[in-house]
């Protein structure tokens, strides 16, 4: 291809924009990555790698933005998370068929992703009942104590590829609401379904300045964690660079919350429902392509459950593998070339340590989709710590069978990965499950669930390895870590009173 054709190509694939004080702005840099649908390979859009000007322009925007946002009533604030969740409803469709192409999951699976960030919106429209201090009347002679919430001001989050809907969802509603205004580094992966979002926030009535998006690699990364304008980071994504984020931003002065990398598994007892637990693994193993933080990477067979192999081995057979859009299916494909590269590797590597590879899934074949990134529902049993495939996340369909006589047995090896974001059992013991829940040392558990992402009415409590920062996003805690408690303690007097003479102790009389 000649040089003037590649230009004339170039300038007619769409470009992903910054958001700056209400306006959705070319951007200057040089540094372009191209956007590229991974049933396909087909270019859909290129995103800037935003230069450091433009962040200290989008930071400048929030921080003028706060001023006033930060007293705007709270029922202000509340009716306009009312209209985007309705305006999110009205757009499913077109946004699910957004993610769908830039980052290969199933339709069916882009609306629950849509839909559990939804939830959060919703949550967030009830920001009047969340953010309420305390009152204590009379705590001395004529004295009250209360708190305040207060917004902190500028905050940041920083989104991962699989989930480009629901955890940008996750985060700047919630923090909008709560008085502070917000710059979003989505993934550079997939970031057009979360710039569409991002439309539709506006219109549903956030002012200029109260939301921006910057887009970029490590060095926007590295740019939020020192501005000394930003006063908290939100982190979703892998171990390496949540890790990177956390000290770097709290050596910064800010206050950080990481969601990280994950080995996530389930107990299956012999007791269980075969059918349905057999149907939630092969969901929750092999669904979104593995490429969830929370999919479950790891099953511990308990006594006769291992005789379950070859059923689980049938089911996770049948899954259909294709483009996203096609009905019917299952898995989609892998985010990128790269991705499926090493998740190739990664099965390479169980079949030399000595695993059992009890279902292959590289190089399915796929009509209509030659070039796509494709691996199917992989199994391997008979895994130990210290292979590579269970020390390590996968991120990709690749399940590892571990076998344990007892419960007990199966407690401790979970305990001894150093991962703790969600765990489950599968049991019809509710003396089996209650022992679980009591002695795992995980923040999310499942009963019969497989994953264990809570409600936005709770936190998402991941732990260990797998978090840093002491509060989770949504939920109650996420209000205390976008707000700022002030407590006041007061005394009013009757004009010309005066009680008692000079008090040099410290105590309230």
């Amino acid at each position: 291809m000649n040089q003037a054709k590649q230009q004339a190509e170039s300038k007619s694939i769409p470009t992903v924009k910054l958001l700056i004080n209400g306006e959705f702005v070319d951007s200057t840099s040089t540094e372009w990555r191209d956007i590229v649908n991974p049933a396909t390979q087909q270019v859909l859009a290129r995103v800037p790698f935003a230069t450091n000007d433009e962040v200290n322009r989008i930071v400048a925007s929030a921080k003028a933005a706060f001023h006033t946002w930060r007293k705007t009533p709270i029922g202000a604030r509340a009716r306009i998370f009312l209209k985007y969740q309705q305006l999110i409803r009205e757009n499913m469709k077109e946004l699910a068929a957004l993610l769908t192409a830039e980052q290969g999951k199933t339709l069916p699976d882009a609306e629950g992703d849509i839909f559990r960030g939804l939830e959060v919106v919703e949550h967030a429209a009830n920001i009047g009942n969340l953010q309420m201090g305390e009152l204590a009347n009379n705590v001395a002679s004529g004295v009250d104590t209360y708190t305040l919430q207060q917004g902190l001001g500028v905050c940041a989050g920083i989104t991962p590829f699989n989930f480009p809907a629901m955890i940008p969802l996750w985060m700047f509603p919630m923090a909008i609401a709560c008085g502070n205004t917000f710059v979003l580094k989505p993934s550079e992966q997939d970031p057009m379904v979360t710039m569409r979002l991002v439309e539709l926030a506006l219109e549903a009535g956030i002012p200029p300045g109260v939301l921006n998006v910057v887009h970029g690699g490590e060095a926007v990364v590295n740019a939020l964690c020192d501005h000394p304008d930003i006063k908290a980071i939100s982190f979703v994504g892998s171990t390496k660079v949540g890790t990177h984020v956390y000290h770097r931003a709290t050596l910064a002065g800010k206050r950080v919350q990481c969601m990280m990398g994950a080995k996530n598994h389930a107990i299956v007892l012999p007791d269980a429902n075969k059918e349905q637990t057999l149907n939630s693994i092969a969901g929750a193993a092999f669904g979104a392509a593995g490429q969830r933080c929370m999919a479950l990477s790891a099953i511990v067979l308990v006594g006769e459950a291992n005789n379950w192999i070859p059923e689980l081995v049938e089911k996770a057979r049948s899954l259909k593998i294709n483009g996203g859009t096609e009905v019917n299916t299952d898995i989609g494909p892998l985010i990128s070339c790269a991705a499926r590269e090493r998740v190739e590797g990664f099965i390479a590597s169980g079949i030399e340590s000595g695993a059992k590879l009890e279902l292959d899934g590289r190089n399915p074949d796929v009509p209509g989709y030659k070039d796509g990134n494709f691996v199917g529902s992989t199994i391997f049993s008979g895994v130990k710590p210290g292979m590579k495939i269970y020390d390590q996340e996968i991120f990709g369909p690749v399940l590892c069978i571990v076998s344990a006589a007892t419960l007990d047995e199966a407690i401790e090896f979970i305990n001894d990965n150093p991962n703790g974001n969600g765990t489950a059992i599968f049991t019809q013991s509710g003396a089996a499950a209650r022992r679980f829940e009591e002695e795992i040392d995980v923040g999310q558990i499942g009963i019969n669930v497989p994953i264990p992402v809570p409600v936005p009415l709770f936190s998402f409590s991941g732990s260990r390895a797998s978090k840093l920062g002491d509060l989770g996003p949504y939920g109650k805690q996420v209000i205390l870590f976008y707000t700022q408690t002030k407590t006041i303690t007061a005394r009013w007097f009757e004009d010309g009173a005066v009680t008692g003479g000079v008090n040099t102790t410290i105590s309230l009389k």
